[in-house]
């Protein structure tokens, strides 16, 4: 049987996935668990029930096996820089941003140059709501998570897999940052600018009493951090502004078919939609 994982990990950030990873580690694991947020209620929050054991300081971060910035990418490449001398050579750092190839980028320049540890990461986990009140052990029950290695040794993916199937996940992945942001934007931020757009419509708010399962499937992630996801956009302009452009093409094809009154080209079209969906088994 597997030795319980027994680490001293500090978290930055403690909304909710940072706040989750937190309630996981205390509740799957043996770690000993160090948080830092801006917040002081949001800690308070969390030493009162029990998701970390203190609230981190400098010294605790020079006495660190495990460092997870869980904050927005531009806040975790600045935290790193400006904690980056505290950070102990022992001591292995990792994301958990949903878009890879600037931050992991800028955060393995900055491993470089201070002489920590670094590969990315991404927990493929999320809900509508935000913050540290919303966060749960049980969030990544079954999910993915992503490593990007960014040149790690084999030992720090060892241990970041050892950790992601600690806190429950039920897969790991391991890819680029490049491949990760294409795919990235095909599964994730392609349905949130599709659930933005397609709530901003004028027919939206007379939609109760005329909707049900579809309406909500396709509405749902319109709930959104805006804040969050205009970074995760904007850092992923490429690969994003591709799949918006096959998504419109596609849009396109379904619309002039039916302006046209086009019975065929509509049903094949609306048949290779179906192919395509039952050929992947879900």
């Amino acid at each position: 049987m597997e030795e319980e994982l027994s680490l001293r990990v500090g978290i930055v950030g403690l909304g909710l996935i940072g706040g989750s990873m937190a309630k996981a580690f205390r509740e799957y694991t043996n770690c000993e668990v160090i948080g830092f947020d801006s917040n002081p209620e949001v800690t308070e929050a969390a030493l009162a029930c029990g998701a970390i054991d203190r609230v981190g300081s400098d010294d605790d971060l020079r006495r660190l096996d495990l460092l997870i910035l869980a904050l927005y990418p531009k806040a975790a490449v600045d935290f790193a820089r400006e904690h980056g001398a505290q950070i102990p050579r022992s001591c292995l750092v990792t994301d958990v941003c949903g878009i890879k190839t600037q931050v992991c980028a800028e955060l393995s320049a900055l491993a470089r140059e201070f002489g920590f540890r670094f590969a990315g990461s991404h927990p493929m986990a999320g809900r509508e709501k935000v913050g540290f009140a919303a966060s749960e052990a049980s969030l990544f029950r079954g999910a993915s998570y992503l490593i990007t290695p960014c040149g790690a040794s084999d030992e720090d993916v060892a241990l970041l897999r050892r950790t992601a199937e600690a806190l429950g996940f039920g897969r790991c992945v391991v890819t680029t940052p490049e491949e990760h942001d294409r795919m990235i934007a095909f599964t994730s931020q392609v349905p949130h600018a599709l659930a933005c757009a397609y709530v901003l419509s004028p027919q939206c708010p007379g939609h109760k009493g005329f909707s049900a399962g579809s309406y909500r499937d396709v509405s749902r992630v319109a709930n959104i951090n805006e804040t969050l996801w205009t970074e995760l956009f904007l850092s992923n302009s490429g690969p994003l502004t591709d799949e918006l452009d096959t998504l419109i093409a596609n849009l396109s094809a379904v619309r002039d078919a039916v302006r046209d009154g086009d019975a065929a080209r509509l049903s094949e079209l609306l048949r290779q939609g179906r192919l395509v969906k039952e050929s992947l088994g879900e």
